[in-house]
């Protein structure tokens, strides 16, 4: 991608250690031998900015860290992030576990319990997130500790917002609920969280679509729904387009919606056209799913699937 990108900026409260363990079969009370086992950096905003940082798109990261733990996701982060604030706390950083089992092929998730923050050191570290996301985007996404108000990311909208930047949200349930009312220039909701949020099934993409538009004209620049092995579709002030995702053979997960997240936000950074941003994002999440753990895209992944991608107006 040529053109310079508006600075990014992106918020981890919780990350993580991800643990993954690959199977042939679960049986319940017995013990299961791993066929293969990896550690990687992860949780939602780390994941942005490894996507950010393949794209080759600069983010400064914020993240809480702790004990042991936090200074081994330390050492897997350091070729993986251009830049990082760190703020260390009293405690442990979680560890999340994956198990994927492959017969019957199925993916189990567990997330840790991260530790929790002193309310002032909070308080300074998204000072210096608002100050730099202001600048250009703000993106957030992942889970927060206990004691952590589900009106922290609307909150933040709105200051991100007065600052002139623009605030990108991937979260659900009442966080997502109140950031939608907080006005964000993007949110990437999946089918399932959209579902919850509206509390109802949504039977096609088409009814998808119309939900997203709602949504958009609520406050909302654009909405991106991902909707798994059918690809996305994202809603603009201009129109809806949908991207449907290339067939391939899934390892893991764990990360795509994140990359899809990167890949937006790159190239909005880069003012890129709303149906190429969702080519992209569609592209890298591909690429995240043919993965094993919580590695992430490859270029050569990005320009293999960009090019099988046909994103299709919808007129919605």
């Amino acid at each position: 991608m040529e053109n310079q990108p508006l600075p990014v900026a992106v918020l981890s409260l919780n990350p993580a250690v991800d643990m993954t363990y690959e199977v042939p079969r679960l049986i319940a009370d017995q013990k299961a031998h791993a066929v293969a086992t990896r550690f990687d950096p992860g949780g939602n905003g780390i994941n942005v900015g490894r996507a950010l940082k393949r794209l080759e798109t600069f983010a400064y990261s914020y993240c809480v860290v702790a004990g042991e733990i936090g200074e081994l996701l330390k050492h897997l982060l350091r070729q993986q992030l251009d830049w990082v604030d760190y703020e260390e706390v009293e405690g442990e950083t979680r560890i999340n576990g994956t198990a994927i089992e492959q017969h019957p092929r199925a993916q189990y998730e567990i997330s840790g319990i991260g530790p929790s923050i002193p309310p002032l050191q909070l308080d300074n570290l998204l000072e210096r997130f608002e100050e730099q996301a202001g600048k250009g985007f703000g993106v957030l996404t992942g889970s927060t500790q206990n004691g952590v108000p589900p009106e922290l990311y609307a909150d933040l909208i709105r200051r991100i917002t007065a600052r002139g930047g623009r605030a990108v949200v991937d979260s659900h349930d009442e966080a997502l609920r109140l950031a939608i009312e907080a006005g964000p220039f993007l949110i990437k909701p999946n089918r399932y969280e959209l579902e919850t949020l509206l509390g109802r099934r949504l039977k096609d993409t088409k009814t998808v679509a119309a939900e997203a538009r709602t949504l958009q004209r609520s406050g909302v620049n654009h909405v991106c729904v991902s909707l798994g092995e059918d690809g996305a579709l994202l809603t603009g002030p201009d129109n809806s387009y949908y991207a449907p995702a290339p067939k391939v053979d899934v390892r893991s997960s764990v990360g795509a919606g994140d990359s899809m997240v990167g890949a937006l936000v790159a190239a909005f950074s880069r003012d890129i056209a709303p149906p190429e941003a969702l080519r992209l994002g569609v592209a890298c999440a591909t690429g995240t799913v043919t993965r094993p753990g919580t590695e992430l895209f490859s270029a050569d992944d990005v320009q293999h699937y960009f090019d099988a991608i046909e994103v299709r107006r919808l007129d919605i």
